[in-house]
């Protein structure tokens, strides 16, 4: 059995765990509070960061990044790739994966979700007001060029699923467990998400919690 070290609220292990759904592979769930710098988790991984895959050959994969990438050339199932067909789909999907894992978490999840949460676990200093602010202000032209890029079609990168559908859905799920995405703000956005908590790969996820933070009464709802 594989098995993926994670922590509940980030985004980047949420992506992996929806991903091995979709691809429909079995997988034990370790939660790895990685500031306990636990020795025998920096056996697997030097940097001492989630997320990391153990497969059952005993191969270890490190850095969500490298799993997904790992996970679409080892399990190369047609109904089951998230990068696209073509190379032109691909490096679509590549930039529109990279927005979110980088733009947008640089400028809305490390603003809020570490502020509120990360900062509290690693006893690194309190929130800072000015950060969620700036991550409550950025998030609303995110949410609108999710509306721009879902006009036409269903998923962000077209009318099938894709690893990118996957990553923003893994950083708004973190947000929305703290009740910080204002979701009347754009109808569009709104009902992008949705129709990705409908999903069974990203409703496995909504049911963390994590101690001393309660999510808000829609955050399981697919229809809010």
């Amino acid at each position: 059995m594989r098995t993926l070290y994670h922590t509940s609220l980030s985004p980047n292990c949420r992506k992996i765990r929806i991903l091995l759904r979709e691809k429909e592979l079995e997988f034990e769930q370790v939660i790895e509070n990685f500031w306990d710098r636990r020795t025998e988790f920096f056996a697997l991984n030097p940097a001492g960061e989630v997320p990391v895959l153990l497969e059952p050959d005993g191969q270890t994969i490190c850095g969500n990044y490298s799993i997904t990438e790992y996970l679409e050339e080892a399990y190369r199932d047609n109904n089951k790739r998230f990068l696209g067909g073509s190379i032109g789909e691909r490096t679509e999907i590549r930039r529109l994966v990279d927005w979110f894992d980088d733009k947008f978490n640089r400028e809305v999840t490390q603003n809020i979700v570490f502020e509120k949460v990360f900062k509290r676990l690693l006893r690194c200093g309190e929130p800072q007001s000015d950060a969620i602010r700036a991550g409550k202000k950025n998030i609303l032209y995110h949410l609108e060029y999710i509306a721009f890029l879902t006009q036409e079609h269903r998923f962000l990168g077209g009318d099938m699923l894709t690893l990118a559908d996957m990553t923003a859905a893994a950083h708004f799920s973190t947000l929305d467990y703290l009740g910080d995405v204002p979701w009347d703000h754009n109808a569009k956005a709104k009902e992008w998400y949705a129709l990705m908590k409908s999903r069974p790969s990203v409703r496995s996820v909504l049911s963390d919690r994590v101690a001393a933070f309660q999510p808000p009464a829609h955050y399981e709802n697919p229809d809010f």
